[in-house]
C-alpha cells in the first residue's frame, strides 16, 4: 500500500466529518425550516460513522504524513470522547434551537467543523499542525457563541471570545517560534528529543513553553486565564455552552498532555512547579468564587475552573497510574457536565430559558424524574457517592498521594468540600423549597434520550466502572509502555 493512500485511510474518520460538515450548508437551502431536525439526524449519522472509522483505526500507531499526524489508541480514546459529547450535544439541541428561535443549518456544520478541528488537536505531531486544529476549533466556537444574533448577551459573548482567543492565539504561535528557534524543529518527537539533550538552550525552550502554557491554560479555562469563561458561558446559547465545556475542554487537556509529557518531559523541573500552582489557583478561585453566583451557568463555568484544577494534579507524575487518573477524570466529566447543562437548557420560566438557580426551586414537586436526574449530576460534580465524579476524584487524589504530593491531594480535598456546597445549593433548592408554579421543564424525545444516557453512564461510571477503565487503561498502550 502505497504512502498517500496510508495517510487518506488513516485521516478518513476526519474527511468523513469535513465531507459532511459541507454537506450540511447545501442542505440547509434546500430543507423547508420546519424540517430543520432532519439535519441534526444527518450530523449524528456522520459522527457515528467518524466513530466506527476512528474505532476500526484503534490501536494501528500509526504516525502520517512524516509524522505530522498520530494515529494510536491514546488519540483515538479522545476522539471517541469527543464524538460522543459532539451525539450528546445534538440530542440535546432539539427542541432548544426551535424555542430560542437559532434553528439554523450551520449550527449543525459548525458542531462537525469544530469537532474536525479537535480531531486534529488530538492526533498533531507537529506543533504547526496542532495550532491549525485549535485555530478550527476556536473559529466555529467564536460563530457557536453568538448565534443568539439577537441577543446582547451572546454577541458580546462571541466578540470577547474572540478578542481574547485571538490574542491568546498570538501569544501560542508566539511560543512555537521560540521553540523552533532554540530546536530547528516543531515536531513534538523532534522537541522531545532536543530538550532532553544537556546541551539544549535552555532559556529559550522555557520561554516558549510558558508562552505555549498560556495558549493551554486559556484552552481548559485555568487561573489565571479563567477571565473569559463565566461571561462567555453565560452568553453563549446553553446547548454551546455544554459542548465546549466538555468536547473544547477535553480536545485541550489532549494536547497539553502530548506536548508537556512527551515535547517538555525532559524538563519537567521547570515547569511542574508552575502546575501546581495552576492547579492550585484554579481549585481556589472555582470553588470560592462559585458560591457567589446566583445564575447556574455561570456557576457551572466558575466549577468548570475548578475542575481543570483537579485534573491538572494529575499531571505531575508521568506514569500510567497518573494519566489513567486524567482520562478516567475527563470521561465521567464529559457525561455529567453535558447532562448538567441538558437539565438547564429544558428549563422555560414564562417561555424564556431558565438560568438561575430559583428557576430550580421545588423542582422534585412538579417534576420529580427531572429534579433526581439534576441531582444525579449535582452529586457527582460534587464527587459524591456513588456516582462517577465521585471515583474519578479519588483515582486522582490517589495518584497524586502516590506521586509523593499528599499535601496538595489535601489541599484539593479541601477545595473540593468547599465545592460540594454550591451544588448542594441546586439540591436544596430542588428538593427543601415549595415550588412557585412558573417554572415549566420542555423535553423531547431526543432529549429524554440523551439525559437517560448521560444520567445512566455517570451512575454505572460509579458503581460499575470495570469495562470504561479496562477500555481507558488499553489506550495508554503506545502512550506509556
Amino acid at each position: 500500500m502505497s504512502f498517500s493512500v496510508v495517510n487518506i485511510l488513516g485521516t478518513m474518520p476526519e474527511i468523513y466529518l469535513t465531507f459532511f460538515g459541507c454537506i450540511l450548508l447545501i442542505l440547509e437551502t434546500m430543507i423547508p425550516k420546519e424540517k430543520r431536525s432532519w439535519l441534526a439526524y444527518f450530523s449524528i449519522i456522520a459522527l457515528v460513522f467518524a466513530m466506527v472509522a476512528s474505532i476500526g483505526l484503534n490501536g494501528k500507531g500509526l504516525p502520517l504524513y512524516s509524522g505530522l499526524y498520530i494515529i494510536d489508541p491514546f488519540s483515538n480514546f479522545f476522539k471517541i470522547t469527543i464524538y460522543l459529547a459532539a451525539i450528546l450535544t445534538i440530542l440535546f439541541s432539539l427542541p432548544y434551537l426551535d424555542q430560542e428561535d437559532i434553528h439554523l443549518g450551520e449550527y449543525y456544520a459548525f458542531i462537525l467543523f469544530s469537532v474536525v478541528g479537535m480531531m486534529v488537536m488530538v492526533s498533531a505531531g507537529d506543533l504547526i499542525t496542532l495550532f491549525l486544529g485549535i485555530e478550527l476549533m476556536s473559529l466555529c466556537f467564536y460563530v457557536l457563541v453568538g448565534l443568539k444574533r439577537d441577543d446582547n448577551r451572546s454577541v458580546e459573548a462571541s466578540f470577547k471570545y474572540f478578542l481574547l482567543g485571538s490574542f491568546t492565539a498570538a501569544i501560542f504561535l508566539f511560543g512555537i517560534s521560540f521553540l523552533y528557534g532554540a530546536a530547528g524543529t516543531e515536531t513534538i518527537s523532534g522537541l522531545a528529543g532536543f530538550i532532553s539533550n544537556p546541551g539544549a538552550l535552555k532559556p529559550l525552550v522555557v520561554v516558549g513553553m510558558i508562552l505555549t502554557l498560556v495558549g493551554f491554560t486559556f484552552k481548559i479555562s485555568a487561573v489565571p486565564f479563567h477571565m473569559w469563561t463565566p461571561d462567555v458561558y453565560e452568553g453563549a446559547p446553553t446547548v454551546v455552552t455544554g459542548f465546549m465545556a466538555t468536547a473544547g475542554k477535553i480536545a485541550a487537556f489532549a494536547v497539553f498532555l502530548r506536548v508537556f509529557w512527551v515535547a517538555f518531559s525532559g524538563n519537567r523541573h521547570d515547569w511542574d512547579l508552575l502546575i501546581i500552582l495552576i492547579s492550585i489557583l484554579s481549585m481556589a478561585a472555582g470553588n470560592l468564587i462559585a458560591i457567589m453566583q446566583t445564575n447556574i451557568k455561570r456557576m457551572l463555568a466558575y466549577s468548570s475552573i475548578s475542575h481543570a484544577g483537579y485534573a491538572l494534579m494529575a499531571l505531575l507524575l508521568p506514569n500510567r497510574e497518573s494519566l489513567f487518573a486524567l482520562l478516567f477524570y475527563i470521561f465521567t466529566y464529559m457525561f455529567m457536565t453535558v447532562g448538567a447543562f441538558g437539565v438547564i437548557l429544558m428549563m422555560r420560566r414564562k417561555g424564556v430559558e431558565g438560568e438561575e438557580i430559583s428557576d430550580f426551586v421545588g423542582l422534585s414537586k412538579q417534576h420529580p424524574i427531572a429534579a433526581i436526574v439534576m441531582l444525579i449530576f449535582m452529586f457527582s460534580l460534587a464527587g459524591i457517592p456513588p456516582f462517577g465524579g465521585f471515583l474519578a476524584k479519588f483515582y486522582v487524589f490517589f495518584a497524586v498521594v502516590h506521586a509523593g504530593y499528599t499535601w496538595l491531594a489535601v489541599v484539593g480535598i479541601i477545595f473540593a468540600a468547599i465545592g460540594a456546597y454550591y451544588y448542594l445549593k441546586v439540591v436544596m433548592a430542588m428538593y427543601m423549597k415549595e415550588p412557585d408554579g412558573n417554572v415549566v421543564f420542555h423535553s423531547s424525545m431526543m432529549g429524554r434520550i440523551a439525559l437517560a444516557l448521560t444520567a445512566g453512564t455517570t451512575v454505572i461510571l460509579g458503581v460499575y466502572p470495570a469495562p470504561f477503565v479496562d477500555y481507558i487503561k488499553s489506550s495508554l498502550a503506545l502512550f506509556i509502555p
